[in-house]
């Protein structure tokens, strides 16, 4: 699998921006999960669009160890397990499994 980043498709855009909701809003609600290769020369940093095509501009990048298995391990996911019911489909089959 080539380099890529997991990127939260979130219920508030703004709170996905580094300066986080402009009233202190709190956590932002994760809507779909999705994958993105990384920008170039940037490991872990998400290029401007998912496998699925959507913009990754107003979603947030996801906590660069994923909370599943550990990579390599029988049955790890390339996303947050936490998650799983909200991953995207066709990312899912973009990114396949090992």
């Amino acid at each position: 699998m080539s380099v890529m980043a997991v990127v939260y498709e979130v219920e508030d855009p703004v709170a996905a921006h580094p300066g986080g909701a402009v009233d202190g809003g709190g956590e932002a609600v994760v809507v779909r999960v999705h994958a993105a290769p990384s920008a170039p020369g940037m490991p872990g940093v998400p290029g401007p669009r998912t496998f699925c095509g959507r913009d990754t501009f107003a979603m947030r990048a996801a906590p660069p160890q994923p909370a599943g298995q550990p990579a390599g391990q029988p049955g790890a996911t390339w996303y947050d397990t936490e998650h799983a019911d909200r991953v995207c489909p066709a990312c899912d089959d973009a990114v396949g499994t090992d």
